[in-house]
Parts: C-alpha cells; structure tokens; sequence
C-alpha cells in the first residue's frame, strides 16, 4: 500500500482509508472486486473497488490497462443529478473523472478510475461520507440501500 501523499492514491490505499475512517466497515472480497459494506451479508454495500470489466456489458473502463482501477460510490439523487451530466455518452475509460456507472447508472451509482490525490481528498472523500452515512441510516437488507 503507497502511503506517500504526493502520489496518486491506488485501491489499497483507498481501502485503507475506508476501513480507518468508518471501522465498522466489512469488506468482502469476491470476483475481482472489494464491497463495502455494514452488514455482514455483503449486501447493500456503500462502494466497490474493481479490477476488472468482466462484470460490466463488454469492457467500458477498459480495467486490463495495467494499474487502472474504478471505485464505485452509491449515492443519493441530488448527488447523482448534480454530478453526472445527462449530455451524450461517457468515456467509462477517463481517468481522474466521475462517471455514471457503466451498469448501475440508474441505481445512482457513480465511477471514478483512478482518482488523483486532489480529486480523492476534495470530491471523492466527501461522496465516500455520503454513501457510508445513506446505508448507515437505512435498515439493513437486500435492496434497502
């Protein structure tokens, strides 16, 4: 895990950074991927961190690319509204840049592949917040988040 704040933060750093700021958090390992989470059941999570395409329809963010990964954030309606523009098609493959995500889009999920230092402590930070704080006052199960 790179702890230097100078560089660009990678997947390791990030979960570190979740799990030291909310401990509560369970972690799930499956399928290439790591699921934030508050319940044991892994489900609903708060974020995702990907390495791979082979869950998306083709491969949008194009994860092959060495190093390249995309953490997912679930967050509230006016969140989504205000950060993802409705205007043409997305590049799902720019780095440093918030997506709506490749799949779960209409369930107000957005995407970032390989956030810089700058974007991870100004707007990725606070939409983390976001997503542990909305599951953590939803109850618990399937489909509540």
């Amino acid at each position: 895990m790179r702890t230097d704040t100078t560089s660009d933060p990678d997947a390791d750093e990030i979960t570190s950074w979740i799990t030291t700021t909310y401990p509560e958090t369970i972690v799930g390992e499956a399928m290439n991927a790591r699921f934030f989470s508050l319940d044991a059941s892994q489900w609903p999570n708060f974020a995702t961190v990907v390495t791979t395409d082979e869950h998306d329809m083709g491969t949008p963010s194009d994860l092959a690319r060495d190093g390249v990964f995309r953490l997912n954030i679930g967050v509230g309606r006016a969140t989504f509204e205000r950060l993802i523009s409705a205007d043409g098609e997305p590049d799902y493959a720019a780095l440093d840049t918030l997506l709506p995500h490749p799949v779960y889009a209409k369930q107000r999920w957005i995407a970032i592949l390989n956030p810089s230092r700058r974007t991870f402590e100004e707007t990725v930070k606070p939409l983390l917040a976001e997503a542990h704080d909305r599951l953590a006052r939803t109850p618990a199960g399937p489909g509540t988040a």
